[in-house]
């Protein structure tokens, strides 16, 4: 009977270990606020209709290497996670935008959950011509970013904010691709936001 029930006990905690091994590893960790990208205005409720990404904005992970690899084309803004798939939808054009200027400084702010050792920021923006009523795909996205921040394998503190000077030649409504670079991992983080110049 003290062996039926040790090895339930064992069971049990084997069981628990494992839970907490794999909720740790697919617990994801950070998202943009400035400019406020479209988990963020799911999070806060000023979009609503977005699904699971409302309770946990920070969550939007897929695989590294854009974009050349990571998500597919149409799945940018999800990370290719199909629970977060909302974000992909681009509303007719609605998603909220904020205003920017051509060429003038921008500062881009991360909030982190938990810190990951992290290759990179880079910073992406879609072509003159873009129609906001499109997916994001790599045909609509300058494929070289406009600002790329090395963090040297560093973790993050709890809050980041990084300068750059936004690309020239742009007006109207645009979508910065945020991609946090995890560096001990095979994934990023993306976040996009919408814009008006």
């Amino acid at each position: 009977m003290r062996r039926k029930i040790s090895a339930a006990v064992i069971g049990v905690g084997l069981a628990a270990a494992t839970v907490l091994a794999t909720a740790g590893s697919a617990s994801s960790h950070g998202y943009t606020d400035s400019p406020i990208s479209r988990q963020k205005l799911c999070a806060n409720g000023t979009v609503k209709n977005c699904g699971p990404i409302q309770w946990e904005p920070q969550s939007v992970e897929g695989p590294k290497g854009f974009p050349s690899g990571g998500p597919a084309d149409g799945q940018i803004c999800s990370g290719g996670n199909g629970q977060f798939a909302q974000l992909d939808d681009p509303r007719g054009g609605s998603w909220p935008a904020t205003q920017v200027s051509a060429g003038q400084e921008q500062t881009f702010t991360w909030r982190f959950t938990a810190a990951h050792a992290t290759t990179d920021f880079r910073y992406y923006i879609t072509k003159n011509g873009y129609s906001p009523s499109q997916k994001i795909t790599r045909a609509n996205l300058e494929l070289t970013p406009f600002l790329t921040v090395p963090y040297n394998g560093q973790r993050p503190p709890s809050t980041i904010s990084h300068s750059g000077r936004l690309p020239s030649g742009k007006s109207g409504h645009h979508v910065i691709v945020a991609v946090w670079t995890i560096a001990d991992t095979a994934n990023a983080f993306y976040a996009c936001s919408d814009v008006r110049f």
